[in-house]
């Protein structure tokens, strides 16, 4: 082989594929050793040089160097095909070596494909995938249109390099603020935490490591000019800026606005925040199908559940009823768990044993057994759950059969009857009638969805027409 055709060739793919030359050098080297020993035999010790400047290549065959007219017999064309291997090869770990870095950052490319699935986007030097999964709920991609997303994965697939897209994921909320706010980039303005449902709201807490400056109003601009840039790259996806703090007790209320909150009840053992709410802020708090206190528990970190005053009274009432009636349980007991934030025996049923006989005074067979209690319970009581919620169903089957049908009143069928209290207090019953070793006799606070922080149907319904008549949030009021 030429020399000086070496060097354009390594040069050649340094400049068009922006592979180091080293590998490229390398890869040509491995090639000839690998056609030599295809002349020399597959045992032979042979190693084949290529000198960085000039070009030339040395063989040294067992300690011996070979002549001109012996490397020339080195099977060019056997060369030349494990070259391109080498050489595609090379390209491939380049270019993963390239997109690994950037996993988490954000690429602009055109889309090539789009039909309605996966999405193919051009990125220049390789062509990557845009999942449906990745890809904005309700947004409509056409080729030839510029995109922006994050890196999510990039994997080898033969001598390819598959790099995979999202623009679902908070990291692009992230990289297109430090895009708008030059503030971020300067570090003046630190994003601390971000929480997303895709294609319909985002929470962002911001901090400003400058006392001057109000980090709110920086991330959204004049206007809501900043704020409205990004909102169109997400497709007019909400997004709420709302001021960071290290304490729970006033980052929690930020998270949850537009809502009021009236105070953050702590509990650190089980990382539940219970927020006190007025009636009438009760929806507004939850959202949307549970959305506002979904992002807020995510962007704080904390499980935020939230109730009225009157809500968490009566679930103490009942929890310090209900845990009193194990055995073992004193009342003193009951009312540590409850100040702790144990509400219902599925919180019960996942104490650490060594905190709880820290804090009872126990033993560690006492513990023992009365988690095992509280787990069965919490199984009735879910049960219980799942049987109302079969029931209602059922009941609303029933009604919109009987409107169909232009019957006032249909009959209710037994199981639907029973409210879901009823099908607790029968599993509580049940379970008293057993020794008392294994079941205690009452539920306190049965884990429903509602005690669990998620909102119930008629909340969910409520939420609706509260939400979007209440007062703007920092962003949208810009």
């Amino acid at each position: 082989m030429n020399p000086q055709d070496i060097l354009r060739y390594v040069d050649s793919l340094h400049r068009e594929k922006n592979i180091d030359k080293e590998l490229v050098f390398s890869a040509i080297e491995s090639a000839l050793q690998t056609a030599a020993k295809r002349q020399y035999g597959e045992e032979a010790d042979i190693q084949v040089l290529l000198d960085r400047t000039n070009g030339k290549m040395k063989a040294v065959l067992e300690g011996d160097e070979l002549g001109e007219d012996q490397i020339g017999r080195i099977g060019a064309q056997t060369a030349k095909q494990v070259i391109i291997q080498k050489v595609k090869e090379a390209e491939r770990d380049s270019l993963m070596i390239e997109y690994r870095e950037q996993i988490g950052d954000i690429v602009t490319g055109i889309i090539g494909r789009a039909d309605g699935g996966v999405a193919t986007v051009n990125l220049g030097n390789v062509e990557a995938i845009l999942p449906r999964s990745e890809q904005i709920p309700g947004e409509q991609l056409h080729a030839g249109e510029r995109v922006r997303a994050v890196v999510f994965e990039v994997r080898a697939t033969g001598n390819r390099v598959r790099v995979v897209l999202s623009r679902t994921r908070p990291q692009l909320v992230q990289r297109l603020f430090e895009q708008e706010i030059p503030e971020i980039g300067e570090e003046i303005i630190e994003i601390k935490s971000i929480s997303r449902e895709p294609g319909y709201r985002s929470k962002v807490a911001v901090h400003s490591v400058d006392s001057q400056v109000d980090p709110i109003a920086v991330c959204v601009g004049y206007r809501g000019s900043r704020i409205k840039a990004v909102r169109e790259e997400l497709a007019g996806e909400h997004i709420d800026v709302v001021r960071y703090s290290d304490d729970p007790e006033i980052l929690i209320p930020n998270a949850l606005q537009p809502a009021e909150v009236e105070q953050v009840l702590l509990c650190d053992m089980i990382g539940r925040a219970i927020v006190l709410v007025q009636e009438d802020q009760l929806s507004l708090a939850i959202g949307r199908r549970g959305q506002n206190v979904r992002l807020g528990s995510k962007l704080c970190g904390w499980d935020i559940e939230i109730m009225t005053g009157g809500e968490l009274e009566e679930q103490i009432e009942r929890a310090v009823g209900g845990f009193s009636q194990i055995p073992g349980i004193t009342e003193e007991i009951a009312q540590g768990l409850v100040e702790q934030g144990y509400l219902s025996y599925d919180d019960l049923s996942v104490i650490e044993p060594d905190l709880f006989m820290e804090m009872s005074g126990l033993s560690a067979e006492d513990v023992d057994r009365i988690v095992e209690v509280a787990e069965t319970m919490a199984e009735q009581a879910e049960e219980a759950a799942a049987e109302e919620k079969r029931a209602r169903r059922e009941r609303d089957q029933l009604q919109k059969e009987a409107e169909a049908a232009g019957i006032a009143e249909p009959e209710t069928p037994k199981a639907a009857a029973a409210p879901a209290e009823n099908a607790a207090e029968n599993a509580a019953e049940n379970a008293a009638e057993k020794p008392a070793e294994t079941e205690p006799a009452a539920e306190p606070a049965a884990p429903t969805e509602e005690a669990a922080g998620e909102v119930p149907a008629e909340a969910a319904a409520e939420t609706t027409e509260g939400e979007d008549s209440a007062p703007s949030t920092a962003s949208e009021k810009s």
